[in-house]
């Protein structure tokens, strides 16, 4: 059985292309999502065609419920990838709006560029370290380049899970800075609020199913260097691998950007039916 499954992963990412190119043909009311890359190039804790096309599915709704304007509007994503959300914003955009897509990894930046040719389209490699994803580069805080006051909507999905209290802080700062007044930010969290901890028996319930082993449990048990309210998992050997924020970091890291939630959808991670994986946070400029 093992030796089977192994050749049908060999040769998944060819089953995939040819998948596609007829998928492709077949789309009708949803022409956005034929720019879905390839296998090896989908990434961000989604792989799976389907799991793309729905989640480009769930946030071009978030964004169509946030955005005053149907186009043309400014849309930046901060750890954009390899474009999901490159994908979800499109019909947002228009011929007169734009849309920058910004990343820590210079392959991920690279690759959109060849893969969404759009003239409204850039992308940009934000140079700075991370310990989970760009080790490499310099630990600074740099702005990201864009002009204050000028964007419609930020957009964010698991990025805020792999900041540290430090950078969490700043980048939220940059949000406000970039947005528009009563411009809008969609991001995602791990939200310790009360859902986490009332989700919690179930997933230590999971974890004692493991026979006590290091999964990928959902209890942020660990503090992030030291933080009193920025935690990780014990089964991390990064804490940037995952990171969740308590009640009280959000509140503060929320008023140092000077940004209000006017909405919170709570994530299914926490053993509850959820629109998304992670908790969704949708964020007003003051």
């Amino acid at each position: 059985m093992k030796f089977i499954k192994d050749q049908i992963l060999k040769f998944f990412p060819t089953l995939d292309r040819m998948f596609r190119s007829i998928d492709s043909r077949q789309v009708m009311r949803t022409k956005n999502i034929r720019h879905i890359p390839a296998y090896d190039y989908r990434r961000g804790g989604k792989i799976s065609y389907a799991e793309w096309a729905h989640v480009i599915g769930i946030f071009q709704t978030l964004m169509y419920q946030q955005l005053p304007n149907n186009q043309p509007n400014k849309i930046v994503d901060i750890g954009c990838g390899t474009g999901l959300l490159a994908i979800a914003a499109q019909p947002f955009v228009g011929e007169q709006g734009s849309f920058t897509g910004i990343d820590v990894k210079q392959n991920s930046i690279e690759f959109c560029r060849n893969q969404y040719q759009f003239p409204n389209y850039t992308f940009q490699h934000h140079q700075v370290y991370n310990e989970m994803y760009s080790a490499e580069q310099e630990k600074a805080f740099l702005p990201w380049r864009i002009e204050t006051s000028s964007i419609d909507l930020v957009t964010a999905v698991s990025v805020w899970t792999h900041l540290r209290e430090e950078d969490a802080m700043f980048y939220m700062k940059e949000v406000a800075r970039i947005l528009k007044p009563k411009g809008k930010a969609i991001i995602t969290f791990f939200y310790m609020d009360e859902e986490y901890e009332t989700g919690l028996p179930k997933r230590k319930d999971k974890l004692g199913k493991f026979h006590g082993s290091n999964q990928k449990t959902w209890i942020f048990e660990q503090s992030a260097y030291g933080s009193s309210h920025w935690f990780t998992p014990a089964w991390t050997t990064t804490a940037e691998t995952a990171i969740g924020v308590d009640k009280i970091g959000m509140q503060q890291m929320l008023d140092h950007a000077e940004l209000t939630v006017v909405a919170h959808y709570s994530g299914n991670w926490k053993e509850r039916p959820g629109i998304y994986f992670q908790d969704v946070m949708i964020l007003e400029k003051n």
